[in-house]
């Protein structure tokens, strides 16, 4: 006999819908005005809600944004950066190098950026929040895996944030703050791969665990 619906499942059920309605109003709003040109009432408008409504979910137009930023970061970013413990860790640096770069590196995700580096000196609590709940959870998931690699034998590594970071940065070289400045299109795969077999090349002849009677030097044959 199947269970009946309990009315807290119910409600908890449409306060998500209604929640991802005003997301998706706000984001629209957000795209077309700015962070500074969208009001709370364009907001609640574009959501099909009252303002009274909109204000239950939302306290403010910071916290509002702050969300749909995370969750585009989380959305299009997080769900394929895949840590497998089991698969090659060249492939996996490789796989995530790509993926990340892919992520910051198209109009949709750099708007959300743009946005955040804009209103981040007067409103520091937002760029806080986007750093710590974004970049900080992103570098923390890549480094408990690279403290997994350690603890199998694969890699020597004394601070696998920093190296977390350290990968993450060599893989933006010459292609993040080209494309977040405007100064050139999104790059292409190609390129994006090239650079990130660059990264991942020099990250493994820094921390790659030298075998037993042998050496981490490259070999040039």
């Amino acid at each position: 006999m199947v269970a009946p619906t309990s009315a807290a499942a119910i409600h908890s059920d449409e306060d998500s819908a209604k929640r991802r309605q005003i997301l998706d109003g706000a984001r629209a709003v957000f795209l077309e005005f700015g962070f500074d040109g969208a009001s709370m009432g364009e907001i609640a408008r574009a959501a099909g809600v009252s303002k009274g409504t909109l204000y239950v979910y939302f306290a403010d137009k910071n916290s509002l944004f702050c969300e749909i930023v995370e969750q585009e970061s989380l959305a299009q970013g997080m769900l394929s950066f895949e840590f497998a413990p089991d698969r090659d860790i060249e492939a996996t640096l490789r796989a995530f190098g790509n993926a990340y770069i892919a992520l910051i590196c198209n109009p949709r995700g750099a708007s959300a950026i743009r946005t955040v580096m804009a209103i981040a000196e007067r409103m520091p609590e937002i760029g806080r929040r986007y750093y710590e709940r974004v970049i900080a959870n992103t570098i923390g998931r890549f480094g408990r895996y690279l403290q997994a690699q350690v603890a199998a034998g694969v890699l020597q590594i004394d601070n696998c944030d920093l190296a977390a970071a350290q990968f993450m940065q060599a893989c933006q070289a010459t292609l993040f703050l080209p494309f977040i400045f405007q100064t050139s299109e999104p790059p292409s795969p190609a390129r994006i791969a090239g650079v990130v077999d660059s990264a991942t090349a020099l990250f493994l002849a820094a921390y790659r665990a030298p075998k037993a009677g042998g050496s981490n030097e490259p070999s040039f044959d």
